[in-house]
């Protein structure tokens, strides 16, 4: 268990602004990952391996991308008991993301509102910081989730998602595709038929030119939104199979009010992570796996906030979890409860 009680810490944090407190927060951690003072926050690894894409993840919890999107914590994060880390989202070129302010607290959900747009220091900058990490030497699986600049069209969206490829296959151990922020323009588009089908379809012939390159195939999966009825899940299902994707990570934040009315910045831009979007994630991954069968890899984000949502998004279809607005509300403590009780869930 972690030395320093999240209890003591979460009062100050949440007297801060939120995105001061999440730079404060990955500041510290980039400074003291590595050093004694690691320890106030590190937990022990719940070993509870699985074999998923062709990799084994230590254990079936893992960090969803979008808190470390410039990949300088990995390791300090990952010390949290983390059998595996996705960072990102990196685009090819740096770029601000959106206008201040853009992240927004609801505490009486447990949810976080954010419209920041992929806000990142470009591809460059995170290779070099994935390269400082030692967590993939640890054994454990790092994830690298790339996108598309807000500047450039989204008639060349695939440009920028075949640069991010290229730039982070040598360093991932998978890769993920996202094209279900509600924050940068247009994006969510790309889920359409048409424009899923072009993009795989680049994606999946350039990853085979990678797997020569480099001489192996490292799995890619594809990041989409829980605001998707049956039909289009039904479409997305079947592109991946088509163009021999990996896996799916459902899913994204919502854009979905309802379960927010009438609370401060319930109406605010962005996307609804936290409890909120719990039901609306495991509707759709209980529909990807129908349609997929029970081979196909499924990660499941979106509302866990304890053990109990854990287990749930399990039931509903997915082989793994990955946790975000769970952390800040609950802290650490949450990885290492979640990973025991999938292991436990896995067991009977």
């Amino acid at each position: 268990m972690p030395l320093l009680p999240y209890g003591l810490a979460r009062p100050f944090l949440f007297g801060l602004d939120p995105e001061t407190a999440h730079d404060l927060t990955l500041e510290s951690l980039a400074r003291l990952q590595g050093t004694p003072l690691a320890w106030t926050w590190c937990s022990a690894l719940v070993d509870d391996p699985i074999e998923l894409a062709g990799l084994r993840f230590p254990n079936r919890v893992g960090l969803a991308a979008g808190l470390d999107k410039n990949a300088r914590c990995i390791d300090g994060l990952g010390a949290m008991g983390f059998g595996f880390v996705e960072v990102g989202t990196v685009t090819p070129k740096a770029q601000p993301g959106n206008p201040k302010p853009r992240m927004f607290r609801l505490p009486q959900a447990n949810a976080l509102i954010n419209r920041l747009g992929f806000n990142n220091d470009g591809l460059d900058a995170f290779v070099a910081n994935v390269q400082r990490s030692s967590f993939r030497r640890q054994g454990r699986i790092l994830g690298l989730n790339i996108g598309k600049n807000a500047a450039t069209p989204i008639e060349r969206a695939t440009d920028d998602y075949l640069t991010g490829l290229a730039g982070v296959y040598p360093h991932a151990d998978y890769v993920t595709v996202n094209i279900s922020s509600p924050n940068t323009k247009n994006l969510r588009a790309l889920q359409s038929d048409e424009a899923l089908d072009g993009l795989l379809g680049a994606i999946g012939q350039r990853r085979e030119s990678l797997a020569r390159e480099h001489g192996r195939r490292v799995p890619v999966f594809v990041k989409i939104a829980p605001d998707l009825d049956e039909a289009q899940v039904d479409v997305i299902a079947a592109t991946l199979q088509r163009h021999g994707m990996d896996g799916v990570i459902a899913t994204n934040t919502t854009i979905a009010r309802d379960a927010v009315v009438g609370m401060r910045h319930g109406e605010e831009i962005g996307g609804l992570s936290g409890a909120p979007v719990l039901a609306a994630s495991n509707r759709v991954i209980a529909q990807l796996r129908a349609r997929l069968g029970r081979a196909f890899p499924i990660i499941g984000v979106g509302g866990i906030l304890s053990a109990e949502d854990a287990v749930a998004k399990v039931r509903a279809g997915a082989d793994v979890v990955q946790i975000y607005t769970g952390l800040i509300y609950k802290g650490p403590a949450l990885v290492g409860q979640v990973a025991r009780a999938l292991k436990d869930q896995a067991r009977r």
